[in-house]
């Protein structure tokens, strides 16, 4: 029997972020203890709760890539990571997915688990990483980041954001197929927030159709929360959740495969009303044709 993609064209996937940071921009220090330490009953408690809500794929960082954050080191990113995995492993049959730009934390967790690389700069901060997905015949999530989390937010700049885009995420795809991941198991992130300004990011969340098509596969956005969200709205991180509902329906509505939320159940909600959307829309428009 052939194995079920992580990111089927059929549904929209729902990936539940679980942050083993004390720093994460919106949820930072959620899922450590009184003395920092990252509490696993406390991640699983949240992984079983994505699950209930509708979750498909669990998504473990140990790194914080807000705009400005420093890179952690490699041996303290393994010890955040790798005991949630394992314990989500045994704890949920969802797939669990590695937020990460380094090989070696890679293959860390997916050697305790995981079966989903999730990589924000696309291959680009360390190309073992895509090795790392290739050897383990694991999903690979290719983001768009220029530069690094700690300045990617200084001179943005863009002439045609989805154009550029989508230059880049094909040549971060070529690279992952010559390293050897097979390209039904690639899928694309425009990377909102991750060096773009509040104008690109809105073309990019309005785009995903076309960038699917223009590249071939699936597209996952994460638009959960972050900052563009607090431009448009005046609110602060906290009080985004509706911003980020409408987001979501809106990129499903135009074409996104997958959605990155914190909020799953509100997340699962903005897609079925985006999905249903996007049906009617495509279903009109091949009645008047």
């Amino acid at each position: 029997m052939a194995e079920t993609p992580i990111f089927p064209r059929g549904r929209v996937t729902i990936v539940g972020v679980l942050n083993a940071t004390p720093d994460s921009f919106s949820d930072g220090g959620r899922l450590c203890d009184a003395a920092g330490r990252i509490d696993v009953d406390a991640a699983v408690a949240l992984g079983r709760r994505h699950e209930r809500e509708g979750a498909h794929v669990l998504d473990v960082g140990g790194e914080s890539t807000r705009p400005g954050a420093g890179e952690v080191p490699v041996r303290e990113e393994i010890a955040r990571v790798v005991p949630v995995v394992e314990a989500l492993a045994k704890s949920t049959p969802l797939p669990i997915a590695i937020d990460t730009r380094k090989g070696a934390v890679a293959r860390a967790a997916l050697a305790a688990g995981a079966r989903v690389v999730n990589d924000v700069s696309g291959g680009r901060f360390d190309p073992d990483l895509l090795a790392a997905a290739a050897e383990a015949g694991a999903t690979l999530v290719l983001g768009h980041l220029r530069g690094v989390p700690a300045t990617m937010q200084r001179a943005a700049h863009f002439d045609d954001v989805l154009a550029e885009v989508a230059a880049e995420l094909a040549e971060s795809a070529l690279c992952a197929e010559r390293a050897g991941v097979a390209p039904e198991r690639i899928a694309v992130d425009p990377g909102i927030g991750f060096g773009k300004r509040l104008d690109d990011n809105l073309a990019l969340l309005a785009h995903p159709g076309w960038l699917a098509e223009r590249l071939g596969r699936p597209v996952l956005v994460g638009p959960s929360r972050k900052s563009f969200l607090g431009q448009l709205t005046g609110d602060p991180v906290e009080a985004r959740e509706l911003a980020t509902v409408a987001a979501c329906a809106v990129a499903v509505f135009a074409g996104a495969d997958a959605i990155r939320v914190h909020g799953v159940a509100a997340g699962v909600r903005a897609a079925q009303v985006g999905r249903a959307l996007r049906d009617a829309h495509r279903g009109r428009a091949e009645w008047r044709s």
